[in-house]
């Protein structure tokens, strides 16, 4: 099913004169996210899950045209002459992106026609797309909501030579007006309610054995005259404007929370990187929406059905879809680390504690911190925050732990895209709560998933150390597959604190025992590991490596991986989104083999296993293998040491290896193929079999 789009690029390689092969990272991406979409074709994904993948898939693409998009914009507006590691020119790469979305998009809605329509009309469930077929009643049921609900929201803004284009916001869902009077034209704009549900229930089945929807713009479009009473309506047609969302923020000059706020307001009205258009549309209207945006042509895209099919994700969950979800599943509670845990530090004292999310329940992290808000030996407890949920229970249990009297220190990163004004609202209230708030470093974005209790025991002091692959989120933690870790080990716990007095003020340790912390020491850690590979497979020993990360990128580490690949240490790298490292090319990768898994939950963990001369070593961490988490951000990696623990995670691994549901492997020519086994076997289904004890 999938295009084979290549992106062959190269990179030149010191002392040597050969080149080596690097896929473009945008084109890459764009790989990633046709398969999120291809998720919504397979016939085995419930109909309601199709409807949540193809959401996803356009939600993916907005966020693809506001950052990356607008990013090689930018690049071509500095200079279209660099080249970067694939070979592209910023202009090369834009024509070429565009080309693959184009082709994108026509996958999209033959599967929004025929994967979705087809099967919710066969189930009764029908959106309605001419009006004028439906009864009176029905007529007369959406001419009610429009005067009732609709109409009093809408705002027609009139263009002419008083009333100036107005701001179209970011995504916002508009509709293009051409009205006529005296046989003269003008034009109108007017936005699509974005407080209202996008799609209105028209009859309910029980009425008419057919479940019938329509969506807002449309009700709008129908009774359009209304607002433009005498002149009469010639066209009108839905479209939305994209903009450039990677905006820099400058901490130098500024406070850190004015900077992101301004940031925030820039956002909603930066410059047009696409320009969304309903197909059939009217030329007159079209040309003059073109012109006053000022959008390139290869920046419009003609939609041929609904704009904007991020709707999708609500519309999966209304309550006639409830038998077409994948089977329940609810985090298996407590975890099998946390059975008969009767005082969590004890527990976590007697040994090294592991918690699998979304299978085993994120409630022993809710613990850990009420449990030390409430202990009157809890001197202290400090945790990074990078993405919280809306209604954050570990917001809540920091609150009743500053209140309680404990030193509460929250890190909250203000920077985490998208979630800034949550992050904003959130750093306050710890604020008022009485927490000590801190925003990280300058010119970092800091990433790493670090909780630390500080108790006093027996005139001692014990640290509780919780360190994630994963956000502090209760929300994403069950949907998105992370693994933390408990310890209350002193090395740890030493190694914490120090982190901690980095992040809050002006120490900087020399070593650390037990972690590995970017930006200075992770990339160094990481290409060390590599070499010590091909070291052993030189020497006859065992070697090898395995890596599950959602993006490789950096090209010194894709380097030194060709290097072990030609030493013959055999690679399996997982990885769910962005790889720019090409597999199977004779002499170069051979040795390499690359996978990508995308199924019902969202595959976030990054292990790396070593096999270190057959006694294997596995990191857990925050970082992926892109120069940005290696160089630019405080991350974390960390070993795992319990030996049970350890097999646990290389069970972990081997599982993911054999999946052949949700995985697909990268071919030499950079597309990938779907597994063709008559052994169905999908590691998530597998994982929550295995966390049921």
């Amino acid at each position: 099913m999938e295009e084979n789009f290549l992106a062959r690029g190269t990179f030149k390689v010191k002392n040597e004169d050969k080149k080596l092969p690097y896929k473009n990272r945008e084109l890459s991406w764009l790989d990633f996210n046709y398969r999120v979409l291809e998720e919504a074709f397979k016939n085995d994904t419930p109909l309601a899950e199709k409807l949540n993948f193809l959401g996803i898939s356009a939600s993916n693409l907005d966020e693809f045209f506001m950052i990356r998009v607008a990013g090689v914009i930018n690049d071509s507006i500095k200079s279209d002459k660099k080249k970067d590691y694939s070979g592209f020119t910023p202009k090369q790469l834009l024509a070429k992106t565009a080309v693959k979305i184009k082709k994108f998009l026509e996958k999209q809605y033959i599967c929004f026609e025929e994967h979705i329509k087809k099967p919710l009309k066969n189930e009764g469930i029908v959106f309605v797309s001419n009006l004028k077929k439906l009864a009176q009643r029905q007529k007369d049921k959406i001419s009610s909501y429009f005067e009732k609900t609709i109409f009093p929201l809408l705002t027609p803004l009139a263009i002419d030579k008083s009333r100036p284009f107005p701001q179209i916001l970011n995504k916002t869902l508009n509709i293009a007006v051409r009205i006529e009077k005296n046989g003269k034209s003008n034009f109108a704009v007017v936005q699509v309610p974005n407080v209202l549900p996008r799609f209105f229930k028209i009859d309910e089945k029980n009425d008419s054995k057919k479940e019938e929807y329509l969506l807002l713009e449309d009700i709008i479009i129908a009774h359009i005259d209304r607002l433009f009473d005498p002149y009469k309506v010639k066209a009108a047609f839905p479209f939305r404007v994209t903009r450039n969302s990677d905006l820099s923020i400058d901490e130098a000059r500024e406070n850190l929370i004015v900077a992101v706020q301004k940031s925030i307001k820039k956002r909603k009205r930066g410059n047009p990187v696409r320009l969304e258009i309903f197909k059939n549309n009217d030329v007159k209207t079209r040309k003059f929406l073109v012109n006053i945006l000022n959008v390139p042509k290869s920046d419009i895209y003609e939609i041929p059905g609904p704009i904007d099919l991020t709707f999708l994700t609500k519309f999966s969950k209304i309550d006639s879809l409830d038998d077409y979800r994948f089977r329940e599943m609810q985090p298996v509670d407590p975890p099998r680390d946390f059975l008969d845990c009767d005082d969590i530090f004890s527990h976590i004292k007697e040994k090294d504690r592991l918690v699998h999310c979304p299978y085993e329940s994120f409630n022993p992290v809710l613990r850990l911190i009420r449990d030390a808000a409430k202990d009157k030996n809890v001197l202290a407890i400090k945790q990074t925050l990078y993405r919280v949920s809306a209604d954050s229970l570990i917001i809540d249990a920091l609150i009743k732990a500053a209140e309680s009297g404990k030193q509460v220190t929250v890190l909250v990163e203000l920077k985490a895209r998208f979630d800034e004004e949550n992050n904003i609202i959130w750093a306050k209230k710890l604020e008022q709560a009485g927490c000590h708030v801190i925003y990280g470093l300058p010119g970092l974005k800091t990433h790493c998933k670090l909780l630390l209790v500080v108790r006093k025991e027996d005139d001692k002091i014990v640290r509780y150390v919780h360190m994630s692959t994963g956000n502090y989120n209760d929300v994403t933690a069950k949907i998105y597959t992370d693994i933390g870790l408990f310890t209350c080990k002193e090395s740890f716990g030493e190694d914490a604190s120090a982190l901690f007095n980095l992040l809050t003020g002006y120490s900087s340790p020399k070593n650390y025992k037990k972690l590995i912390v970017a930006p200075k020491g992770m990339k160094d850690f990481f290409k060390s590991k590599i070499l010590k590979e091909i070291e052993n497979k030189g020497k006859n020993l065992p070697a090898g490596i395995t890596i599950k990360v959602n993006a490789l990128v950096d090209v010194d580490i894709i380097k030194l991986l060709y290097k072990a690949s030609k030493a013959g240490v055999k690679i399996n790298l997982i990885v769910r989104g962005i790889c720019c490292l090409v597999p199977g090319i004779k002499n170069v990768s051979d040795n390499i083999r690359v996978f990508s898994i995308v199924g019902r939950f969202l595959e976030h963990s990054r292990i790396y296993k070593f096999e270190n001369a057959g006694k294997p070593l596995i990191y857990l961490g925050s970082a992926d293998l892109m120069p940005r988490n290696l160089e630019k951000r405080v991350e974390t990696v960390f070993p795992i040491e319990d030996e049970t623990l350890k097999r646990r995670l290389f069970n972990v691994l081997t599982t993911l290896l054999k999946d052949t549901t949700n995985k697909r492997e990268q071919l030499s020519d950079t597309s990938y193929k779907i597994f063709d086994s008559k052994e169905k076997i999908n590691s998530q289904e597998t994982f929550i079999d295995l966390a049921e004890y």
